[in-house]
């Protein structure tokens, strides 16, 4: 169908340990492809102004993300995601994962058991399980066994503009990531309060992993592109494993100019980030397989992962992992792009945001359909 102003979008509002996710139901008309990798595909293609109209100013801002929710591709799962976030549509996130389980079990979307409901999600990079506590309606706790979790390379040099040679993990955990620690970035610990240092850092060396470490996930070609950054640590907390801080690219990253240097954490502890963390230290013999690891996140909220097995994904060795985490409805939304709109891709402004290369104001078109 052809898209058009006045469309009216429904959405449950969540939030993952702290990560906010804007949970859309109701969205399988927008997004075509027999297999999620293949729909995957035709949101970047086709639906990056729905991603943009729901993500950025005024219904949005820096660090909201969203998921689409669809029917599976795969018989035997129970429902399909899509995730948006400001860099673009991903394959898999942890704390949107939750965010999407919590959204359909509160509300009743999908059916419910208790204590226990179990769910298997469709992903473009596999099938995730995940078994949801529930206690008179309310989701307690979402477990979810994650993709393989596989490592490229280990203590990989970067060359960071600034920050000279940094040792760095590439890991793939739902998404590729490049991981580094924060001491190697001069960044004595990950307190909220080097917000902002930590921030710049993550979002060079994201863009110079890019350049000059290639990836492409062995099964599914499509997702070819280190999405972020994590510098990690170790925590304050009596009980947590180590602290982490994830950076979300909100505009344009140019190397040569550091003004372009920003970003947005992750106030969550990352899901697919920690499947990742894990694989890179059970490589380095430095967690045991069955052994609880607990990761805090910058504002002090946890997830508990465990690595089940391992296995092999495309000749590389891989990990089976385990993430644990909570989640909150926030609230409930219908969100309108109104005829007279000036703004049907949203906005971004240099207070909050980071350039844009092509900032859009206005075109009356958009490419959304409903």
């Amino acid at each position: 169908m052809t898209v058009h102003r006045g469309m009216r979008i429904h959405a449950v509002d969540v939030h993952a340990e702290g990560e906010p996710g804007r949970v859309l139901t109701g969205s399988h008309l927008h997004v075509k492809g027999a297999t999620m990798a293949e729909r995957l595909q035709y949101c970047q293609k086709h639906l990056d102004g729905l991603r943009r109209l729901l993500l950025r100013e005024p219904r949005g801002y820096p660090a909201l993300c969203g998921v689409l929710v669809l029917p599976p591709a795969d018989p035997s799962a129970d429902f399909g995601v899509v995730v948006l976030e400001q860099g673009g549509f991903r394959p898999m996130s942890g704390s949107n994962l939750i965010c999407a389980v919590t959204a359909l079990v509160e509300t009743g979307a999908v059916p419910v058991s208790e204590p226990v409901t179990d769910l298997t999600v469709d992903t473009a990079v596999g099938l995730v399980r995940v078994r949801a506590d529930v206690e008179r309606g309310k989701v307690t706790r979402v477990t979810f066994a994650n993709v393989p979790a596989f490592v490229l390379a280990l203590d990989h040099v970067l060359d960071v503009p600034e920050y000279g040679p940094v040792p760095v993990d590439i890991v793939f955990g739902g998404q590729f990531y490049v991981q580094a620690r924060a001491v190697d970035l001069g960044i004595p610990g990950l307190d909220p309060s080097r917000a902002k240092e930590l921030v710049r850092a993550g979002a060079v060396l994201r863009t110079a992993a890019q350049q000059q470490f290639p990836v492409s996930h062995p099964l599914n070609p499509g997702v070819n592109q280190i999405a972020l950054a994590m510098i990690h640590g170790p925590s304050p907390t009596p009980g947590a494993d180590g602290r982490n801080t994830v950076v979300l690219p909100d505009g344009e990253v140019n190397l040569a100019d550091s003004t372009t240097w920003t970003g947005t954490l992750d106030r969550s502890p990352c899901g697919t980030g920690t499947s990742a963390r894990m694989a890179a230290l059970h490589a380095r013999g430095e967690l045991a397989l069955n052994t609880p690891f607990v990761h805090e996140s910058i504002i002090g909220t946890t997830f508990t992962g465990t690595l089940l097995d391992t296995t092999r994904t495309g000749g590389h060795e891989a990990v089976l992992p385990t993430i644990s985490g909570r989640g909150w409805i926030t609230g409930f939304s219908q969100l309108v792009l109104d005829e007279t709109d000036p703004f049907p891709y949203g906005y971004t402004l240099g207070d909050l945001w980071g350039e844009e290369a092509a900032p859009d104001f206005g075109p009356a078109q958009t490419e959304l359909e409903r």
